[in-house]
């Protein structure tokens, strides 16, 4: 293998490896999200672009 193939060869490994690795974080900080949501839901705590939750004068 040439060195020019080993470079290519580790530029397209680190890229697979940095772009897994941001992948997780999305996911991992969604599921974060996601949770933190329901427990401010659960204490009654609403949206404000939430119509039916809100009472007409």
């Amino acid at each position: 293998m040439s060195a020019h193939a080993l470079y290519v060869t580790a530029a397209y490994a680190i890229t697979a490896i940095v772009l897994a690795g941001l992948i997780g974080w999305i996911l991992l900080d969604q599921r974060a999200r996601k949770r933190e949501l329901a427990e401010l839901e659960a204490a009654g705590v609403r949206r404000r672009s939430d119509k039916a939750g809100t009472a007409k004068p």
